[in-house]
């Protein structure tokens, strides 16, 4: 069997990958897992894709489970066809810049765009639901997508030529990113990465960016500088009863955070704020070289408005003092910033909090990550790691070692403190709390290394 795109070249290896006669039954169930996979893979550039999936179809109509098995090379091939299509698709929604033009209407937006892959139509609707009242074009070598308010439709490939060079918001856009980049918190590699140098002609502030590396220096230190002067000129303040304040950091950086702590005071993203008492912030060093993610507040921290102050807490200071980190010098926070619980007479029991909940807070956490940018982030638990990796990661599996985050940085993974209050036998309650222990050992090393 040999599959072909109308127009384009046959799939050379088609009768190898898919050489079992058609089903004498035409019709079949397949996990609803197959589907999402086939719909990404299928948009894949890869000429071997129609067979890959047809021969995947033949071990289903066999063994419905066959995609279970992550050991199939031909399962991980297409997971793999599937990853880079939905990587391909983020980049599309990230890096599409549109300019103004004039036609016979009025004002139209027109923007080029280069994918490796057939995501055009696919992502199409993203781009409707999000500029549905712009008239606007996407010019791509394969083919353009155009939306005129009302209705959809296609036209023939375009090359960066027939998109337009620039438009006068687009001085403005770029005055305001030279002025807003700062050149202290600049990764390259990891800029790079996420940004790869093939879209930079599309996208107006990439022009900056060669020339603001460059000063990065010259900047930084003038940066470090007037927060200085600034640090000088500003009275001490004085610290409130409930909270300590923020530590080892400059002026605008205290600033940006007491403005985002004092935002999540009035946090309604999900339904929680209406029974706890308060939004539980962070707290802790805005310098720190690890940041601490628990689950969400207890009892505890939900009265006194401070994270980690409860039963869990002092289980946490005292493993932390034993593995020779400072708390003062860390930053501590939790997934969820609001207190779940189930009234029992007068206590309130604990809740984790669901998938909804977590993702609702997700915001606040990346606030604090962005504004700290801590090179080891910490996740006490299940739910700390959901939040920060964004998907189900087994703390048995994971803990002790290093994984990679999206901006580069490192996510640790260990148990929560109140896991170890939870053990019922005490042998094995010393024996978690010293794995518990060892892990932290690990972080701080792996914190001092960086920092070397």
């Amino acid at each position: 069997m040999v599959w072909q795109v109308e127009g384009g070249e046959a799939d050379l290896f088609g009768e190898q990958c898919a050489a079992s006669p058609p089903p004498a039954d035409p019709t079949f169930a397949v996990p609803r897992a197959f589907v999402d996979l086939a719909k990404a893979a299928i948009c894949h550039r890869d000429p071997e894709r129609f067979s890959l999936l047809y021969a995947l179809l033949l071990k289903l109509r066999a063994n419905r489970k066959a995609m279970e098995d992550r050991a199939d090379p031909l399962v991980d091939r297409l997971e793999r066809l599937a990853k880079e299509v939905r990587r391909d698709a983020h980049k599309m929604h990230a890096f599409v810049r549109f300019r103004e033009v004039a036609d016979d209407v009025g004002a139209r937006f027109v923007a080029f765009f280069e994918p490796d892959h057939h995501i055009v139509r696919r992502e199409a609707g993203f781009f409707v639901r999000r500029f549905a009242n712009m008239r606007w074009s996407i010019l791509t070598p394969e083919l353009s997508i155009h939306w005129d308010g009302e209705r959809l439709s296609e036209g023939p490939g375009a090359n960066r030529r027939d998109a337009p060079d620039g438009d006068p918001v687009e001085e403005v856009w770029k005055t305001y990113y030279a002025s807003i980049f700062n050149p202290a918190r600049v990764k390259v590699k990891a800029m790079l990465k996420e940004m790869p140098k093939k879209y930079w002609a599309n996208m107006p502030e990439t022009s900056l960016v060669p020339g603001l590396l460059a000063g990065a220096q010259a900047r930084e230190a003038a940066m470090i500088e007037t927060s200085r002067q600034q640090e000088g000129a500003m009275p001490k303040r004085r610290p409130t009863p409930d909270l300590p304040p923020a530590r080892g950091c400059g002026a605008n950086l205290l600033k940006s955070w007491e403005a985002i702590r004092a935002e999540a005071k009035d946090c309604t993203r999900c339904h929680l704020y209406r029974c706890a008492t308060q939004t539980v912030f962070g707290e802790g060093a805005l310098d720190a070289r690890i940041l601490f993610v628990g689950e969400q507040p207890g009892d505890q921290e939900d009265l006194a408005g401070r994270p980690f102050v409860g039963p869990a807490g002092e289980v946490f200071n005292a493993a932390l003092e034993e593995a020779g980190i400072d708390r003062a010098a860390t930053y501590v926070t939790n997934a969820v910033k609001h207190f779940k619980f189930v009234a029992r007479g007068k206590r309130r029991i604990h809740q984790s909090p669901d998938a909804g909940e977590i993702s609702a807070c997700k915001w606040w956490i990346e606030q604090e990550r962005e504004l700290i940018r801590p090179p080891l982030t910490v996740a006490l638990g299940a739910t700390a790691a959901r939040s920060l990796f964004g998907k189900v990661m087994a703390i048995g599996k994971n803990r002790g070692r290093a994984h990679a985050l999206p901006d580069g940085s490192e996510g640790w993974i260990t148990v929560h403190p109140s896991f170890l209050l939870r053990l019922p036998d005490a042998d094995a309650r010393c024996e978690e709390r010293r794995r518990f222990v060892d892990d932290l050992k690990r972080i701080r090393d792996r914190a001092d290394s960086i920092a070397a």
